[in-house]
């Protein structure tokens, strides 16, 4: 499962990874968008964020959950509640028992769309092609799939790594 963690939409993405010595499949389960209150507190948004994260992950039991690292941003109010979102998923998934897994933007771009500036809309498309889906949402959701995605593709390349060697 991919979270892409924000103060008022917070995306989340959830993929099913098939392994087996003759194939790799990459599975769509589910995708979509927590939206939050903007008439609330920033406090009352991450509690009411943390509910929703336990919620989902109680519900699809991911075994890993995938958020990006953390990165610099010219607006520094929006980094601390950006970083206060991501600590709030990352608190929720380590509670429930989920392994984390975390990846750079540019590392993620890069893994979906073979180019690590790949806009928005780029790495959206190329989820659509590769996940055989007609619609995502929005791009909190396809920024949720790519990270998702992403660490799929990182333990099929283990595991394929594992049978050569």
């Amino acid at each position: 499962m991919g979270i892409d963690p924000g103060s008022m939409k917070t995306g989340f993405g959830v993929l099913k990874l098939a392994l087996d010595n003759q194939q790799e499949n990459i599975l769509h389960m589910n995708h979509g968008t927590i939206v939050l209150s903007d008439e609330t507190d920033f406090s009352a948004r991450l509690l009411g964020l943390g509910d929703s994260i336990s919620q989902i992950v109680a519900t699809y039991t991911p075994h890993i959950v995938v958020v990006e690292k953390v990165f610099l941003s010219k607006n520094v109010d929006s980094a601390f509640k950006l970083g206060h979102a991501r600590g709030v998923v990352i608190c929720e998934s380590v509670r429930k028992g989920v392994q984390l897994a975390e990846y750079s933007t540019r590392e993620v771009k890069k893994g979906v769309t073979g180019r690590g500036g790949a806009d928005k809309a780029t790495v959206q498309a190329a989820l659509l092609q590769q996940l055989h889906i007609q619609k995502i949402v929005n791009f909190d959701a396809s920024d949720a799939l790519a990270l998702a995605y992403h660490h799929c593709q990182k333990l099929i390349e283990k595991q394929r790594s594992q049978r050569l060697a």
